[in-house]
């Protein structure tokens, strides 16, 4: 199991980024949840596989058609399996 924290910087606020990370994250059997932050940026928390934790970071580097993406920061944390499914949080 892997937990992550991602920051994901650029164009991905009204672009449809939450949603398609939620789409992703549920395809890959991920928990956690995504929500746009107040600087712009979109904040994650994903926990799962490991292999699908880092599949998820990767797509989250591309991000939707309209998306434009700078950088995506990623600290590691211990999993807590608190989830039960993925969110996307207001």
């Amino acid at each position: 199991m892997k937990r992550v924290f991602a920051k994901i910087h650029g164009i991905v606020q009204h672009v449809g980024f939450r949603n398609f990370v939620r789409g992703n994250a549920r395809k890959l059997g991920i928990t956690g949840w995504v929500k746009n932050s107040l600087d712009g940026t979109v904040e994650a928390v994903f926990e799962g596989e490991e292999q699908a934790v880092s599949e998820l970071v990767e797509k989250c580097k591309q991000g939707p058609m309209l998306a434009m993406v700078e950088k995506v920061e990623v600290r590691e944390h211990e999993p807590v399996k608190e989830f039960e499914e993925f969110l996307v949080l207001k």
